[in-house]
């Protein structure tokens, strides 16, 4: 079966034992419901529970059951997902259903950090639940693609039982470990480069349309860039890894000598370029710390290090 049309999510044929796995989401967001739409176009008898009940409504005309607590809809799956903001607005959201975790699979889908994770995975087992940690690397409307990011930590049986289960979510889809917070630390550690990047077409729309031209006009370009430092990204990790950067494709001290030409170009066109103005600090502190000649990935040993005082 196929997931119900979202916008532009698609999924892949389940097999048939996974697709009569019941499942019940909890949280009824924008993910949350595009979660459940996947479930239920895949053919899993889906149960679903959010604060405000009328945002089952639509999934409840696709199939899905509404459940009128959340105890309700917890004891209804084996699986249970979650899919709210942050682990506290998890706890808070499931803490009523606490006697009704026993024997269930618990799976979380929110922001926050590894410590949390822990704690979140702690509270489950007290309760007698399984516990796997994940995240959607994707915008709603992708869920159920083929090529959907989809990554989870905790046990590596309770993930090989569920596989095929959450697999209707993403095709692409990840155990990263047992260690269960690995999904919230790369969930930390690769969602930390979204704003930047964002921030950074931002800046360059300012600067076009201060120039009156259009900020589409810039998003070919920006794409090419984009493959660009993806092509880059592999090298890089392996000089980080090795600690060797006398290998450079580029520099800190290439980078470090075209900051004041950003700063100005920010102030001849009447941006705010502040917000770079750490980044060029740190780019200053590697070179104060002998990076000159070495490759723009050395930055990871200025950040490893100790902030100066006062700084």
């Amino acid at each position: 079966m196929s997931v119900p049309d979202n916008g532009t999510a698609r999924t892949e044929a389940v097999r048939p034992e996974a697709a009569r796995t019941p499942v019940t989401v909890v949280g009824l967001g924008s993910m949350g419901s595009a979660l459940a739409g996947a479930f239920v176009g895949a053919g899993h008898p889906t149960t679903v529970w959010n604060r405000t009940p009328e945002k089952a409504t639509p999934l409840v005309a696709l199939g899905a059951t509404r459940a009128s607590t959340v105890a309700e809809a917890v004891a209804a799956s084996p699986l249970v997902v979650a899919c709210l903001t942050t682990y506290a607005a998890t706890f808070e959201a499931l803490e009523p259903a606490s006697d009704a975790l026993a024997g269930r699979t618990l799976v979380t889908l929110n922001s926050g950090t590894p410590a949390a994770a822990r704690e979140m995975a702690a509270w489950a087992a007290a309760r007698g639940a399984r516990f796997l940690d994940g995240a959607v690397k994707n915008v709603p409307p992708a869920v159920g693609r083929p090529d959907t990011l989809l990554y989870y930590a905790g046990e590596r049986a309770v993930f090989d039982e569920y596989e095929e289960t959450l697999r209707v979510l993403g095709g692409d889809t990840v155990h990263l470990g047992e260690e269960v917070d690995l999904a919230a630390l790369y969930e930390q550690a690769v969602g930390g480069l979204l704003l930047p990047a964002l921030l950074g077409f931002f800046q360059g729309s300012a600067l076009v349309t201060a120039r009156g031209l259009k900020a589409r006009t810039l998003v070919p370009y920006t794409i090419k860039w984009l493959e660009m430092i993806a092509e880059q990204l592999p090298l890089m990790a392996d000089e980080i890894d090795s600690g060797d950067y006398t290998r450079p494709l580029a520099s800190v001290g290439i980078f470090h000598e075209v900051l004041p030409d950003e700063l100005q170009l920010a102030e001849e066109a009447g941006v705010d370029g502040s917000w770079q103005l750490p980044m060029h600090a740190l780019v200053a502190r590697a070179v104060e710390a002998g990076h000159r000649d070495h490759s723009i990935s050395a930055l990871v040993e200025v950040l490893r290090a100790p902030r100066p005082s006062g700084a």
